[in-house]
């Protein structure tokens, strides 16, 4: 009896599992983000795209998801040449859509391979494109001035900027225009197709670079230059107005020692006028202070009126009278 009851047990959990294996291969949701399409015994039979649950045939049929959502490729850095025979390394990325997962699962399978299909349409157009201008249109937008310092004060570099025919911006849209066109086929749809990097070959870099630095040189020269011939303007101005400063002073003051010496002349007449002993007197000895510093050897008559206060016997007789 226990026998039985136990293989009865073991029966009925066999039966639940095979029950919840079932259910779970008859069942299948479907969200926001991606997209399902159901094959039966391995071929395509629908698709799936709004959220919510459902029920397929269980075990014969399988639910296969895509995404929905916006998916990006990059790619490695390839060789292109412009059209002016110039080589140049472009570093490009796409953004693209699964629009047709039935078509998609069909061509490509998946996201492998629908990568490796891209790779091939992309860099191809992208290769077209690019040879069909030069290389200032794969690496500029638009002819807009370029704003700068240097070059707003380099007309002679203003006219070195070469013009461009329809710019980089331009020649990605037709790169995406013709991508889309042919990936969809695969159920794809591109969405945009952008130059990440643009690299030249290590050769022309070093060539570029040196061009770089002999223009900043240039630059650098002229700044000094201009900056010298400030300097010499300035220091030119200065010593024009310390010179007229000087002038204007040296006449200030001969006027003032002018004025000086009138008033100076005055009181010595009105010195003069009032008693002229004295005056004399005190200019023999203003004399003698100037002219007879100490140790001080003088050879004069003694009869000189230069000694007149220091020697009284050199005073001539009408003068004494």
């Amino acid at each position: 009896m226990k026998i039985a009851e136990s293989r009865f047990m073991i029966l009925e959990g066999i039966i639940v599992l095979i029950g919840l294996l079932t259910l779970n291969s008859a069942v299948y949701t479907v969200n926001e983000i991606n997209q399902v399409v159901i094959t039966e015994l391995g071929k395509p039979i629908k698709t799936v795209k709004k959220p919510g649950l459902y029920i397929k045939k269980p075990f014969i049929q399988k639910a296969n998801k895509f995404e929905d959502r916006l998916l990006e490729y990059e790619v490695t850095a390839r060789r292109c040449v412009t059209k002016d025979k110039k080589y140049i390394f472009l570093d490009n990325y796409a953004r693209w859509r699964i629009v047709d997962p039935l078509l998609f699962m069909k061509t490509v399978r998946n996201e492998a391979g629908a990568h490796a299909r891209l790779d091939d349409i992309i860099y191809s157009i992208v290769r077209e494109e690019v040879g069909k201008y030069n290389m200032t249109d794969t690496i500029r937008t638009s002819n807009r001035e370029i704003i700068s310092v240097e070059l707003a004060w380099e007309e002679e570099t203003k006219r070195e900027i070469e013009k461009i025919e329809i710019g980089r911006e331009k020649i990605m849209e037709v790169v995406t225009e013709k991508s889309d066109k042919i990936t969809r086929q695969y159920g794809i749809k591109v969405i945009d197709v952008r130059i990440k990097r643009a690299d030249l070959p290590k050769a022309n870099t070093q060539a570029v670079f040196a061009r770089m630095k002999a223009e900043r040189n240039r630059i650098s020269n002229r700044y000094l230059s201009e900056g010298e011939g400030e300097k010499a303007k300035i220091l030119g101005k200065m010593e024009k107005e310390l010179a007229q400063i000087r002038s204007e002073a040296y006449r200030r003051a001969q006027e003032i020692m002018g004025e000086a010496d009138a008033k100076a002349t005055a009181i010595y007449a009105q010195a003069y006028e009032e008693d002229p002993d004295f005056f004399n007197f005190s200019k023999t000895l203003e004399t003698y202070r100037k002219t007879l510093p100490q140790k001080t050897l003088i050879v004069v008559p003694l009869n000189s009126k230069f000694f007149k206060y220091l020697i009284p016997e050199a005073v001539p007789e009408k003068e004494k009278s």
